[in-house]
């Protein structure tokens, strides 16, 4: 029997939940909300003694915000493939799917090279996922090798076409294609973007939200094409040691609807002061959360 908890967002001790250190970086989360059980999806790096970062599809879990279990890792050991930053969690066909990324490196280079692509994977249960499917944003009679470095894929549904898909990525600032049936995709243009991209739909609206070089970037539109700038949120930043360097990925989750939550919850994750240098990119990356009534104004624990 699934148990739902109604969330006491006065008992939860701190923003971050999920802390890195010289050696593992929690980063780009993906939140989930199904029967009483937030997921929290998650790249978890790891910089290993042969040289190399292998990054991981990984989740943690909690029922109330305040505990939560330790990161299990998803996905393969192999730094040429590197599966990582989950974008989100949708229900298709009743299946659940998740998208996401690769993200291969070399010993020379923290950041992944030019053959990243975005791919999904699907379950029944949230628990067992499939392998890895390419998504072919760019059409089917593109080549692999002909599609471009993408990250950080979303996927969102129209508003106002039911059944048509929309994939935005990381490519050019933020890319979009459209598919019927999650499986033939139509490349439909670029948007001024960071990274992390994560849309939601609020009055009529898209909500966009993006990393730009710090922060969590706002955006608005009502059709996908005409796109203002609305906010720039830092949260409790300049409070937090852990999130000094930089505060970004921000992911949210309207569960407005949901009785025991009835609010947003952002995901985010913060890295530590760029003095200390093995750890400015990848290492002591953590996960924090906010959460929101309106999306305007948004609340911490400790929150001065």
């Amino acid at each position: 029997m699934n148990t739902r908890l109604k969330i006491n967002w006065s008992a939860i001790p701190q923003a971050e939940f999920l802390t890195g250190d010289a050696y593992v970086a929690y980063r780009d989360p993906a939140g989930h909300y199904h029967d009483g059980l937030f997921r929290v999806f998650h790249t978890r790096v790891l910089h290993e003694t042969d040289g190399y970062y292998y990054s991981f599809v990984a989740v943690t879990e909690s029922r109330d915000l305040i505990n939560w279990a330790e990161s299990r890792i998803l996905t393969p050991k192999d730094h040429r493939l590197n599966y990582s930053s989950p974008g989100n969690v949708i229900r298709y066909n009743d299946e659940w799917v998740l998208c996401f990324q690769t993200y291969p490196m070399n010993q020379a280079n923290r950041f992944g090279d030019e053959t990243a692509r975005v791919f999904t994977v699907r379950s029944t249960d949230l628990v067992n996922w499939s392998e890895p499917e390419l998504i072919r944003v760019k059409g089917p009679d593109v080549p692999v090798e002909e599609m471009g470095r993408m990250i950080d894929p979303y996927l969102v549904e129209d508003k106002d076409v039911p059944g048509r898909w929309w994939c935005f990525y990381k490519q050019n600032g933020a890319s979009m294609s459209y598919s019927e049936d999650l499986q033939n995709w139509t490349y439909a243009g670029r948007m001024d973007s960071g990274e992390n991209v994560c849309l939601l739909l609020d009055n009529d609206e898209y909500v966009l939200f993006h990393s730009p070089e710090n922060g969590v970037g706002v955006k608005r539109s009502k059709n996908l094409k005409d796109w203002s700038d609305h906010q720039h949120l830092t949260l409790g930043q300049q409070e937090w040691e852990w999130a000094a360097s930089r505060l970004t990925a921000g992911h949210i989750l309207d569960l407005r609807h949901i009785a025991e939550i009835g609010k947003f919850v952002m995901f985010f994750h913060g890295s530590v002061s760029r003095k200390i240098q093995p750890k400015e990119t990848h290492g002591n990356a953590s996960l924090g959360l906010a959460w929101s009534d309106d999306l305007l104004h948004w609340d911490w624990p400790e929150k001065s």
